[in-house]
């Protein structure tokens, strides 16, 4: 049976690594705090009777073979990695909820037809190379560049260093990395919700339907740096309230659309950055989502030409350089009749919902047909705040159990 004591344990284990003041976690991908918990959770895999390896791109991935060599795996995963001083649940739950599945088919010495694999993706939140994320799932669909490998963190460090820091060879990133479409079964992922919804419904776990595409665009504002004393009102090029301009109308806009549009500025850099000075440059980092690629693509479209207004009317330039783009992904309907089935089975409520957070469930449906699980959680999320009840999560990963148990018998997926 799935140990909610065991569950509880690694959740508390895997968080004392990078553990923060506040009590929140800070661990960032492929630095040390990464590599101690890679050791960690590759002890727990190799507990629960799987082969493990780390490909080329720093996924963690953990095998256990079934009795048929040439069917195709059923996976599940998520990521260890987190945002700085963020909440110990996101993304470790599905991990953690993964290998207890394969434990509990280990010690229940459950047959299985299908070989199964866990997988803990490299870099899924990008904190710290500030590059869109879900680095370690775009690599397994081929959707690595070699500018992606020179892009380098807060201290310099590029990422093509960090890999070979962590003893990888990061040119077989191109070729070892990949997997073939078709090549799984499914996918399958377990995540907290990071969201108010379940809670205010007073339902433990949702279906997901779909997730929300996003568009990571740096927008640059140019202006003209001047003397704040000696410069009329009148006569600045004042790029910072160009950009402040920019940004409320990010979220006119997207209030125009409705849910689930939604659309962020993350961070805005100003300079020179000096009190005296009037800004003559902003550079700010834009995200948007949306369910509806045609939707999203309007939106983003609307900003540009809010933007080129805006720029125009103050006499400021604006450009505009996308870094990343994931299109939505629905989930698959016939996996999501399998989960509300076993759902009803359990006498589990349920709501299904889409998810507004990026994960690599939203790559690997590119790979294969692909199903999450949420689960209830409290307090928002990238914050030590963040919660999920023992319950909640029990109950989730008996859900995501019953579900793998069902492809992994099943004759065709």
């Amino acid at each position: 049976m799935i140990s909610s004591q065991r569950l509880e344990d690694r959740i508390n284990s895997l968080a004392r690594i990078g553990m923060t003041e506040e009590g929140g976690v800070t661990r960032l991908a492929l630095t040390d705090e990464d590599r101690k918990a890679h050791q960690l959770v590759r002890s727990w895999m190799e507990q629960a009777g799987m082969s493990v390896r780390v490909d080329a791109a720093g996924n963690l991935i953990g095998r256990k073979e079934g009795t048929d060599p040439q069917a195709r795996p059923v996976v599940m995963g998520s990521h260890i990695d987190s945002v700085g001083n963020g909440g110990k649940f996101d993304g470790t739950i599905g991990v953690i909820g993964g290998i207890e599945v394969v434990q509990h088919i280990a010690e229940e010495n459950i047959s299985i037809t299908r070989p199964v694999e866990v997988i803990a993706f490299c870099e899924e939140e990008g904190s710290r190379f500030q590059s869109g994320g879900i680095f370690g799932s775009r690599a397994m669909t081929g959707k690595i560049t070699p500018a992606d490998l020179e892009i380098r963190d807060a201290n310099g460090i590029s990422r093509r260093q960090a890999l070979a820091d962590f003893g990888l060879n990061p040119d077989e990133l191109f070729t070892k990395a990949i997997r073939r479409k078709g090549g799984m079964a499914l996918y399958l992922e377990m995540h907290i919700e990071q969201g108010p919804v379940l809670e205010q419904k007073g339902i433990p776990v949702g279906i997901v339907t779909g997730i929300t595409g996003l568009s990571l665009t740096e927008i640059i504002v140019e202006g003209k740096p001047n003397h704040v004393g000696a410069t009329p009102m009148g006569m600045r090029h004042d790029a910072l309230l160009g950009a402040c301009e920019i940004a409320t109308g990010i979220e006119e806009i997207c209030l125009s659309y409705g849910s689930p549009a939604v659309g962020t500025v993350g961070t805005m850099e100003v300079f020179p950055g000096q009190v005296n000075i009037v800004p003559g440059r902003v550079v700010m980092t834009t995200d948007v989502r949306d369910l509806d690629v045609e939707r999203r693509e309007s939106i983003l479209q609307r900003i540009r030409n809010h933007a080129e207004s805006v720029a125009g009317r103050r006499g400021l330039t604006v450009s505009f350089d996308t870094k990343l783009k994931a299109n939505p992904a629905l989930c698959s309907q016939e996996i999501i009749e399998v989960m509300k089935r076993e759902s009803e089975r359990m006498s589990l409520s349920y709501l299904e919902m889409p998810s507004g957070a990026g994960h690599d469930a939203q790559l690997m449906a590119e790979l294969a047909d692909m199903g999450m699980i949420f689960v209830r959680s409290t307090g928002g999320s990238h914050n030590p705040r963040e919660y999920a009840s023992m319950e909640d999560i029990t109950l989730g990963t008996e859900l995501l159990s019953r579900v793998a148990l069902h492809y992994l018998n099943a004759e065709e997926v």
